[in-house]
């Protein structure tokens, strides 16, 4: 990536430090930001009382601290507050919250010594990830506790996850040669008080729902073409007659997908100006079923979703999300209440929402390939083999719905559960490292149901023999997902190219 600190972050300076694992080269002017907010806290505070500074936390701040022990006092903040429990946090989640904080750091509003920047600049390089726990902010004080982990090994404590191994954070700097940050003024509060996790998640979770969409918008094209289907429903035309932005993108990358296939059908060459030919009960369906017709306004609207969440995303993530806030152009320390994750929470909410109902509709897809009463195509459960010998895919459809029905659940809103906490200081929270841990399951689970999609998918073309026929594009998909499941036509324990598939599709895109 470019220098970071010249200009905002943006998605391609994400995806190529934490996806891709570019190093992160630090502008000189981040450090000198960095320098001159350091140097007038260390001078207004004297003969001042400021929050988290020379006071007490949370309802704890009425009590005053002697100057002398401000270094124990961010200690002791990190140490308290890293009570976390769950799972570990999965690295690359780790990283993009490591980015986050790093970003919000850098920006000069904190009053951080510059030895925080070239630490964590040290960690993202060497992939060196903090042990972080799932379990443990509410995230309106910010992710005190996951935060409060990575502040422990910025103090050289704690545990991390490098070359593949959990180690003890004081073994790795010693066989690397990193010196811990130096504790200041209020480091401690600097690195916990911010919505770093729940918005480093919430980009991962972005990252993939982005590719979530252009899987399922992939498989409702090779649906079109296993139905053959008429071209109008994705149509330049009939799309731009509603306003909406991703309805259209939808169609769009619809019409490109299937471009030279000969199986899409033009209605005008089937139904228009043949009338007198057509009596009675038509067999041929005049219009497909809503989950095959309507992709355009389904997944037009989660698209938008999708993109309003990114955008939002990164305005936060080149936000100070701290308190309180170091202002030096205008001289002042100004208290507030810039940690609170509501914007981050609220999008992982509609996230969730948005990716469920992919979910939803790669399940409704699914039961229409799986049913001959619906498609009158192909066999039942596209079952290759011998009808009563054979399942093909009836045992994966237990698993793809109960996987939506989890969903479905899960994306009940996270937003509206705020309990009050912290002796009621904290009275209203956002719960966003929740939500977007929740958006994380979700998002993953979605990548379940779409491989047994499209594993489906691939076992219908090649029923129908229309390999041949597809698009070049989505022929390239059916031979990538081939290399991977070849056609079946006995049953066998499938788990392991189910995963196989998932990860396929979790990697890449179509």
């Amino acid at each position: 990536m470019k220098e970071f600190g010249r200009e905002d972050l943006k998605l391609e300076d994400y995806i190529s430090v934490v996806f891709e694992g570019a190093p992160l080269n630090i502008a000189d002017n981040v450090f000198d930001r960095v320098d001159k907010s350091h140097a007038f806290l260390s001078k207004f505070i004297e003969n001042k009382v400021i929050y988290g500074v020379n006071t007490g936390f949370g309802p704890m701040a009425p009590y005053k601290i002697n100057d002398s022990d401000r270094y124990d006092l961010q200690v002791n903040l990190i140490k308290s507050h890293s009570s976390g429990m769950g799972k570990p946090l999965d690295p690359i989640y780790v990283k993009s919250s490591m980015l986050a904080r790093l970003n919000t750091l850098a920006l000069g509003y904190s009053g951080v010594h510059r030895s925080v920047i070239d630490v964590l600049q040290k960690l993202i390089n060497h992939d060196i990830t903090p042990l972080i726990f799932e379990h443990g902010g509410v995230g309106a004080s910010g992710d005190l506790v996951q935060l409060a982990h990575l502040g422990l090994v910025l103090i050289g404590e704690g545990e991390v996850f490098y070359q593949g191994e959990r180690q003890k954070t004081c073994e790795v700097f010693k066989k690397l040669d990193i010196q811990p940050i130096q504790i200041k003024i209020r480091e401690g509060l600097a690195i916990m008080n911010g919505t770093s996790v729940m918005t480093g998640i919430g980009i991962v979770n972005t990252v993939h729902a982005q590719r979530l969409i252009k899987w399922s918008v992939t498989a409702s094209s090779m649906i079109c073409e296993i139905v053959g289907a008429y071209d109008d429903y994705f149509s330049k035309e009939l799309n731009q007659s509603k306003k909406h932005r991703g309805q259209q993108e939808v169609a769009a990358m619809i019409r490109s997908n299937v471009a030279g296939s000969k199986h899409i059908r033009k209605r005008d060459q089937h139904l228009y100006g043949n009338s007198n030919d057509l009596q009675g009960v038509i067999d041929d369906k005049v219009q497909e079923y809503y989950s095959i017709r309507c992709v355009p306004q389904i997944v037009g609207t989660i698209l938008e979703t999708v993109d309003e969440c990114m955008h939002l995303l990164f305005e936060e993530v080149n936000s100070a999300n701290d308190n309180p806030i170091v202002d030096v152009e205008n001289q002042n320390v100004l208290h507030g209440g810039n940690f609170h994750g509501d914007y981050v929470s609220f999008e992982m909410d509609k996230l969730k929402i948005a990716i469920t109902k992919l979910s939803m509709l790669a399940e409704r897809q699914l039961n229409y390939l799986l049913n001959p009463n619906l498609n009158n195509l192909l066999p039942p459960f596209v079952n290759l083999g011998i009808l009563g010998l054979n399942f093909g895919i009836q045992g994966m459809q237990f698993t793809a719905t109960s996987t939506t029905a989890e969903n479905q659940t899960l994306s009940n809103p996270m937003y509206v559960h705020s309990i009050p906490n912290n002796n009621d200081n904290q009275d209203i929270v956002s719960m966003g490292t929740n939500a977007a841990l929740i958006t994380k399951k979700v998002v993953d689970n979605t990548f379940e149901v779409l491989a047994i999609e499209l594993i489906t998918i691939v076992q219908a073309i090649d029923h129908l023999n229309k390999v041949d026929g597809l698009s070049e594009q989505l022929k390239k998909v059916y031979f990538n997902l081939r290399k991977i499941v070849p056609k079946f036509e006995k049953d066998y324990p499938i788990y392991k190219d189910l995963g196989r598939v998932k990860a396929h599709l979790f990697e890449h895109n179509p």
